[in-house]
């Protein structure tokens, strides 16, 4: 597998690079749900382009990482089906253009729009570094009755390599655990690891979602869907000590 970009997904996929020689794996480009200014979007839009069409070329299957976040599944009564997209963000417009976009190139290609994924190597500014940043810093801001989807890195990556060994292409499915969790008790969970007591600020932004994993669990080997159906508290037990003694080493402060 070629791997462009040299971010989380990037560093994690580099495990099971030399078993998919036919794939490129696009793990570059935007990955802040709040953006909203033109020129990275513009930016991706040339990278994604360019790639896609070095793929027709050469017969190989662009692997596309889209969105499942709110921005995108956020609209009301949305179902979380890969079907019924329901873009809320300039985020979530621009990475349904991004799907449009390599699907018009006529490429091979499989499009993997991905929840909140966990693990070591994550950006600073992605939900559950920032959640330990807040929970160390005292106060925790807390959406209401927002839910969000967490799924282990580990678990995406032999998500990623069933789907290739597979031969799954030309597809658009999600990838992520299928419960949607509320912040509060991430940040519960958190806090208790961590053994603080942080003060909450509530807040009315962002908007509730839930994520489909019925298409996902029927392209897997039997049994491995529910296997990748962890609970939301192990994955925290298992990465929120890592983050933990990152800002020990940096200082709680707020981002």
């Amino acid at each position: 597998m070629e791997i462009i970009g040299n971010g989380f997904l990037a560093h994690h996929l580099h495990a099971i690079a030399h078993k998919h020689p036919h794939a490129v794996a696009l793990a570059a480009g935007v990955s802040r749900v709040g953006l909203s200014e033109e020129e990275p979007f513009a930016r991706e839009a040339r990278l994604v382009l360019d790639v896609a069409r070095r793929c027709r070329r050469t017969g190989r299957t662009l692997v596309l990482f889209s969105t499942a976040s709110a921005g995108l599944y956020g609209g009301p009564d949305c179902s979380g089906r890969e079907d019924c997209p329901h873009p809320t963000s300039p985020y979530g417009h621009h990475k349904l253009a991004m799907e449009h976009l390599v699907r018009d190139t006529g490429c091979s290609r499989l499009i993997l729009r991905l929840g909140h994924l966990v693990g070591r190597h994550q950006a600073s500014h992605q939900l559950i570094p920032v959640m330990v940043r807040q929970v160390e810093s005292g106060t925790a801001r807390i959406s209401r009755h927002t839910r969000r989807d967490l799924l282990d890195i580990r678990h995406f990556v032999g998500i990623v390599d069933s789907l290739l060994a597979a031969g799954v292409v030309n597809d658009t499915i999600n990838l992520a655990s299928g419960t949607a969790v509320p912040v509060d008790d991430i940040v519960t969970h958190i806090a208790a690891i961590l053994g603080r007591r942080p003060n909450r600020e509530y807040v009315q932004l962002g908007s509730d979602h839930q994520v489909s994993v019925r298409k996902l669990h029927s392209l897997l080997p039997r049994g491995m869907g529910e296997h990748h159906h962890e609970d939301y508290r192990t994955v925290l037990d298992r990465h929120v000590p890592h983050y933990a003694s990152t800002v020990a080493a940096h200082g709680a402060r707020p981002h």
